[in-house]
């Protein structure tokens, strides 16, 4: 409640919002709230996954590039910056970042603008930026592997979302839906978890966060034998790992 509280309040600004947490923590969904509540709801939401994109390509992805720039530049392209004028750039996982793109990056956020590959043009990005890392930034800042002058510019409000371990009081509501809409998905009446299953779902830790819990839902819509899922029917991995009281 307190994280949906900091992103009501952020999403109507302009500010540049780091949303920090563990993977499966749904850092995307939150980002996708952050669009939805802001004046640019109407513009694109544009994700920019800077963990795949290799540091031979990420410039011309995110910029764009001229005709002849580089071999196989064979026609103009615009960049994932053009795509989300008027909306939003979300960059997850902005911790992959390599160093020399990073210095692109921070130039864009400083200045507003950029050019394509290739070009002399400047160009103006029309965009809020909101990032996202499952990585400790403050220790690769202190490493020298994050520029520190682009951590301060990315983290004007940083919203931390908690793991699933520390708010298991959310493990059941979270499994009834993802069960419910598995079974939308699937066309099948949906399976109810019984009480006790509910309970050691909540003494597990989901090392995978609300992204295993949705899987294991999926998981349990198609493999579990009758309409009521026991302790029994979860994966034998689950069923081995240490619970907490």
């Amino acid at each position: 409640q307190h994280m949906l509280a900091l992103v009501a309040r952020v999403a109507p600004s302009l500010a540049t919002v780091l949303l920090l947490g563990e993977s499966g923590t749904g850092k995307e969904l939150v980002a996708q709230a952050v669009h939805d509540a802001s004046p640019r709801a109407t513009k694109p939401l544009v994700v920019v996954d800077c963990s795949s994109l290799p540091e031979t390509l990420f410039e011309s992805e995110l910029f764009g590039h001229e005709r002849g720039a580089f071999t196989g530049a064979n026609t103009s392209k615009a960049g994932l910056v053009e795509a989300a004028s008027g909306g939003t750039l979300f960059l997850d996982e902005v911790g992959d970042i390599p160093l020399p793109m990073q210095v692109k990056l921070l130039r864009l956020l400083e200045s507003g603008t950029y050019r394509r590959v290739g070009s002399t043009e400047l160009r103006h990005a029309d965009i809020r930026v909101v990032s996202a890392t499952h990585r400790d930034l403050d220790r690769m800042v202190a490493e020298g592997r994050f520029r520190e002058d682009l951590y301060h510019r990315l983290s004007t409000f940083p919203i931390a979302l908690p793991p699933l371990r520390e708010r298991r009081e959310d493990i059941p509501t979270l499994a009834k839906h993802f069960i419910s809409l598995s079974a939308q998905e699937l066309g099948v009446e949906a399976k109810r978890l019984s009480e006790a299953t509910l309970k050691y779902l909540q003494s597990l830790d989901f090392p995978g966060n609300v992204r295993q819990l949705e899987n294991l839902c999926h998981w349990l819509t198609v493999m579990a034998p009758g309409q009521t899922v026991e302790v029994a029917d979860l994966p034998p991995e689950l069923k081995d790992q240490p619970t907490r009281e």
